[in-house]
C-alpha cells in the first residue's frame, strides 16, 4: 500500500480533544466533525487536510479514547498520520477505521511531498528516506480492506 500526500506538520502530544473537541460529539454527523478538526489548535487547519499526510511529534492521539478522533481525520481527507509514537488506543482505533498510522521519526516541513510505502517499510519526505515500524500482517490486511468492518465483511 502506497500513500502520497502533502505534509501537514504538527507538534508533540496532540490529544484527541485537540483533534475533535468534545462539544462536537453530540452529533454523529461525520461531515460536521471533519469541518471542526483541530479547530482549537488552528481554525483554518481543517480546510487544508484534504489529501494530506499529518507528520507529528511523539504521543499523537493521547487523551480520551474516543474513536471519533481518527474518524474525523479520515473524513477530513487525511490519508495517513506519521509520528514517532502514538497513544495505543488511538493507534488501534485508527487501524480499525482504516486510517493508516505510521510510527517513524520522519522529518519534513509543511507542504513537502510525503510518500509512504507500508508494504516496503519506508517513508520518503524532505528528500530523505525513513524506516517505519512495521505493522502486523493482520493490521495491514485491515488497512488494505479499508477498516475492520470491511475486513470482516470480506471474510464472510
Amino acid at each position: 500500500m502506497q500513500i502520497h500526500g502533502k505534509a501537514v506538520c504538527l507538534g508533540e502530544d496532540i490529544d484527541t480533544d485537540m483533534i475533535i473537541a468534545g462539544r462536537y460529539l453530540r452529533t454523529k454527523d461525520r461531515s460536521l466533525w471533519s469541518t471542526h478538526v483541530f479547530e482549537d489548535l488552528d481554525p483554518a487547519l481543517a480546510g487544508r487536510l484534504e489529501g494530506s499526510v499529518i507528520v507529528a511529534g511523539k504521543n499523537f492521539g493521547c487523551g480520551s479514547s474516543r474513536e471519533q478522533a481518527p474518524v474525523a481525520l479520515k473524513e477530513a481527507g487525511v490519508l495517513a498520520v506519521i509520528a514517532p509514537t502514538f497513544a495505543r488506543i488511538f493507534f488501534r482505533n485508527s487501524i480499525n477505521v482504516g486510517l493508516p498510522v505510521i510510527e517513524s521519526a520522519c522529518e519534513c516541513v509543511e507542504g513537502d511531498d510525503v510518500m509512504v510505502d507500508l508494504d516496503g517499510g519506508e517513508v520518503q519526505a524532505g528528500g530523505r528516506s525513513y524506516p517505519i515500524r512495521p505493522l502486523s500482517p493482520r493490521m495491514l490486511e485491515i488497512l488494505h480492506a479499508g477498516g475492520l468492518v470491511a475486513y470482516w465483511r470480506d471474510k464472510r
